[in-house]
């Protein structure tokens, strides 16, 4: 558990806030500490001061055994800006107290990456030899979209695996779906006129109040997920009107849409856009979309979620998110099998005093070293599948 805390904490004390953008400061602390474990060690450079560390421990074969699996833990380096005012402790001390780590990241997710390494560390204490290659990808980018991370390695023909685990705060369940995201911003025309006599133009700030009256919160008609519910829609930034005493002429909303695996960008829009037609036809308005991630999910009887249940305490449920990660780019485009299983809770990430519990660390780094000591070995996958059933009965 110490040994665990005081990497996370060392990685929360290197500031990797994006924006603006730079994972240098990480970089060679994460080195050492793999290649410490025996690692082969690389720097993927997307972009000047966008770095992933790759790293790769190659397993141990029986004599005749055919290749070794695949098991990829993908984490993220980068965390959300701060306000610095808004917070008891220093965002970026890394303190530890009262069976707590604090700090920007101390959940999302550098505590995760730290449970990971240490559950590496513990098989390699144990003399336990791990049946599988352990290949991470401790990736920059991924809070604005990952283009310089995971995207960037995908776009690169770099990762290749046979199941990923990516150590997302999960408060330690098992995830196998998440919703995807449209980002659309949408400009709102009106007339401008003298603010004594408004009647005479007509307002871009309040069709756009009527606007977010309709989408806050709006059902879109989806059936419900059984682990992700119905789509939302929030609005998140109104910006219109130029003085008190003019009728306003523009307002903008920028709404965050969220959709269910298997939506596209196309159908995403198309809803957002049915939807006002339907109440608000005479609103003029444009739409363009700012950004979309599509959504993902892992079937729940997948052999790989059976495995990780039973290498996690307690067997916990299979859950899903609200929210996405890059689990999407594994399962989407490269069908990689992958769940999100880590520490601490996304209820306290992007928040002030962020924190993990010293306990999640350990209890997830226990789940990766019993993963690690498992994955590849065929009778021990077999065993957990059964598990699984049984307990889905």
């Amino acid at each position: 558990m110490r040994r665990c805390a005081e990497l996370a904490a060392a990685m929360v004390r290197c500031d990797t806030r994006n924006p603006p953008g730079d994972e240098t400061a990480i970089i060679s602390l994460l080195s050492d500490a793999l290649t410490g474990l025996g690692a082969q060690v690389e720097v993927f450079e997307a972009a000047p001061g966008r770095l992933s560390v790759l790293a790769m421990v190659a397993g141990a074969s029986e004599p005749g055994a055919e290749r070794r699996l695949t098991l990829l833990i993908n984490g993220h380096i980068d965390v959300v800006p701060v306000v610095e005012s808004e917070w008891m402790t220093p965002p970026f001390d890394g303190v530890i107290r009262d069976g707590r780590l604090y700090g920007r990241g101390a959940c999302d997710m550098k505590g995760g990456i730290a449970a990971a390494i240490e559950g590496l560390r513990a098989c390699a204490d144990a003399g336990v030899a791990i049946p599988c290659d352990v290949v991470f990808h401790l990736v920059a980018d991924e809070e604005t979209g990952g283009q310089w991370g995971t995207e960037a390695l995908l776009k690169a023909g770099r990762i290749a695996a046979d199941a990923a685990v990516v150590p997302e705060p999960s408060e330690l369940h098992v995830c196998v779906a998440e919703r995807g995201v449209l980002m659309a911003e949408i400009t709102v025309t009106g007339r401008a006129a003298h603010g004594s006599d408004p009647g005479v133009g007509r307002s871009a700030v309040a069709d756009a109040a009527r606007l977010v009256g309709i989408l806050h919160q709006a059902e879109f008609g989806d059936p419900p997920h059984p682990l992700l519910g119905t789509p939302t829609c929030n609005v998140g930034v109104i910006d219109g009107g130029t003085a008190p005493n003019i009728v306003a002429s523009s307002c903008v909303l920028r709404v965050d849409r969220r959709v269910l695996p298997g939506a596209t960008e196309e159908q995403a829009l198309a809803g957002l856009i049915r939807l006002m037609d339907g109440a608000a036809p005479d609103i003029e308005r444009t739409v363009d979309v700012l950004a979309f991630a599509a959504g993902s999910e892992l079937a729940v009887d997948h052999p790989f979620v059976g495995l990780v249940r039973a290498a996690a305490e307690n067997q916990p449920p299979v859950r899903g998110l609200y929210l996405g990660t890059d689990a999407r780019f594994l399962r989407n485009e490269l069908g990689i099998p992958t769940v999100v299983y880590g520490p601490g809770s996304m209820t306290v990430a992007h928040s002030s005093d962020e924190y993990v519990t010293l306990a999640d660390l350990a209890a997830a780094a226990r789940t990766f070293a019993r993963l690690f000591s498992c994955f590849g070995d065929e009778r021990a996958t077999a065993e957990a599948a059964r598990e699984f059933a049984r307990g889905a009965r």
